[in-house]
């Protein structure tokens, strides 16, 4: 019986011991497990953080939240919302731990953990707003450097201008000239900033040899100072409020040096196709994608550069003219405005038909002809290239067609080797005296496909057009499908003025040859110069 109540009280004994060390505080070192198990609320957050903070030394602790910090601070900038839970969740295991180091405290071991952990802990003590600040730092794209835009009314100092006040026409005419001088310093900076930021150090590097760079960036470096010249006497006869009284002298005496454009704009045919395959090589890729994300560069990549001389050239007749619609017809600057403008139509005339000379020249040397019967005397004059570009038939194939002087060209584009794009032929050309024109309603045209194409909507069977041509045998015709139905009003337009062109002027080149786009309207003018950077005729993507 004592042996049995011995046994009893034994056994009683160790049930008691075991349950104090977990709920009673001791000098052992299980303080922190006992305030863990009576925070059942914060078990579900805490359990593995600190289970791991009592069974790992002290540097193993370090090196845990060390991971822990890093993995946050490599998530996605954009999702914030995860971060600030794992934030949240960081944050109240840490508080955790913060709370049993306050009791730790008063009693601090030998060890010199709890000072390391103290140390880790302030430092992600807040991590939804520390981890985050340094994330964005890090992670955040640099920002895009952007060109400041100023009105001339921002600039005028009233206190040195005239002692009336300006009447609202007077102002529109000041802001255009404005707008003027301000384009040409910006153009000067983007002429510099292409030759320093791109073709010198492509050069110095080796990433191009000096004859594709000459190739591609062509004149562009001789351009820097003729802009330069406008931009100094733009500043001289500029007030010292502000106001530019006179500027038509400047321009009628400047503008016929634009005629230095016309290497530069026809070097253009050949650059963009260079470019395009340059940008194979993998390291002329990276130096141009590395560029493009670089704050310098504004997102916009080499060959924006390279056309913004071409965009300038097309846009001088818009800002003569919005100068010269606020120019009283009294005014003393009227009469060389009006010089200006014919002088800049004519010199834009003059590049753009050489320009569109050596276009033609240059697609005529890329065709391919597979069979001798493809060659067609009407091509081989032809001296202009009214519009060109990618066209489907009805059954989706995709072909590149060229609308010349007195012949349209049907061909495939196909690229051999590493050699730019060629164009196949693989039709014979048609005659524009043969050639008849028809515009087809959407719907009315049906075309080829599979089954469930069938059963889809309408929109493969948008902007069709047909052309039909009899040469002596059975009527044959081809319908071609535009991307939209601008593209497809475009080259309808084209093809008409052609047809019209060659019943008037024989084997004349026809007018619509020598535009830089043509308008809806048909119309050839300084307007319609707006876009496109390679062609300078209308090329239809």
């Amino acid at each position: 019986m004592q042996a049995g109540d011995g046994c009893q009280r034994g056994s009683r004994s160790k049930l008691q011991k075991k349950t104090s060390s977990f709920s009673l505080l001791s000098p052992d070192g299980w303080s922190l497990r006992g305030k863990k198990r009576k925070q059942t609320s914060r078990d579900a957050d805490s359990l593995s953080l600190c289970s791991l903070d009592i069974n790992e030394p002290s540097t193993k602790r370090s090196k845990l939240l060390t991971r822990v910090t890093s993995l946050a601070s490599l998530l996605p900038p954009v999702k914030t919302t995860p971060l600030k839970r794992i934030g949240q969740t960081l944050q109240r295991s840490i508080s955790f731990r913060n709370d049993s180091q306050t009791e730790r405290a008063a009693n601090p071991p030998p060890s010199s953990s709890s000072t390391k952990t103290r140390v880790i802990s302030a430092k992600v003590s807040n991590p939804s707003s520390s981890m985050t600040a340094t994330r964005v730092s890090t992670a955040t794209a640099p920002a895009t450097k952007r060109r400041d835009s100023k009105l001339w009314s921002e600039t005028f100092d009233v206190r040195l201008g005239a002692t009336q006040p300006l009447s609202p026409k007077e102002i529109k005419r000041q802001e255009a000239i404005f707008e003027l001088a301000q384009g040409e310093q910006d153009l000067v900076e983007d002429l510099k900033l292409a030759k320093k930021a791109y073709h010198d150090p492509m050069l110095k590097l080796s990433i191009m040899t000096e004859h594709e760079l000459n190739q591609i960036f062509g004149t562009l470096e001789s351009l820097i100072p003729l802009h330069e010249d406008l931009v100094s006497r733009l500043r001289e006869a500029r007030k010292p409020d502000g106001s530019t009284e006179h500027v038509g002298h400047i321009l009628t005496d400047w503008l016929p040096c634009l005629s230095s454009y016309t290497s530069y704009c026809s070097n253009q045919v050949k650059a963009k196709p260079l470019l395009d395959q340059k940008k194979q090589d993998r390291r002329v890729q990276d130096f141009l994608q590395r560029c493009l994300q670089s704050p310098f560069s504004r997102k916009l990549d080499l060959w924006n550069f390279l056309d913004i001389p071409r965009s300038r050239l097309v846009k001088y007749p818009l800002l003569l003219r919005e100068i010269l619609k606020h120019t009283p017809n009294d005014h003393p600057d009227r009469q060389h405005l009006d010089e200006a403008m014919l002088v800049v139509q004519s010199v834009v005339a003059d590049i753009n038909r050489r320009t569109g000379e050596s276009e033609c020249q240059y697609y005529k040397d890329r065709l391919l002809y597979t069979e001798d019967g493809q060659r067609d005397e009407l091509i081989d004059r032809s001296r202009t290239l009214s519009c060109h570009g990618e066209l489907k038939n009805n059954r989706g194939l995709k072909l590149h067609v060229f609308l010349f002087q007195d012949v349209l060209v049907i061909t495939r584009s196909i690229s051999l080797n590493d050699q730019p794009v060629s164009y196949q032929l693989c039709r014979q050309p048609i005659p524009i005296r043969q050639l008849d024109l028809e515009d087809l309603l959407d719907g009315e045209m049906r075309v080829g496909g599979s089954i469930r194409g069938a059963f889809s909507n309408n929109e493969r069977t948008k902007n069709f057009f047909r052309v039909t041509y009899r040469t002596g045998g059975p009527l044959q015709s081809h319908c071609f499908q535009a991307s939209d139905a601008f593209n497809k009003q475009q080259w309808i337009n084209c093809i008409r003025q052609a047809k019209e062109a060659a019943a008037l002027t024989g084997d004349q080149p026809p007018e619509t040859g020598i535009c830089l786009e043509t308008g809806l309207g048909g119309q050839i003018g300084p307007a319609s110069l707006k876009k496109h950077c390679l062609t300078t005729y209308l090329k239809l993507t």
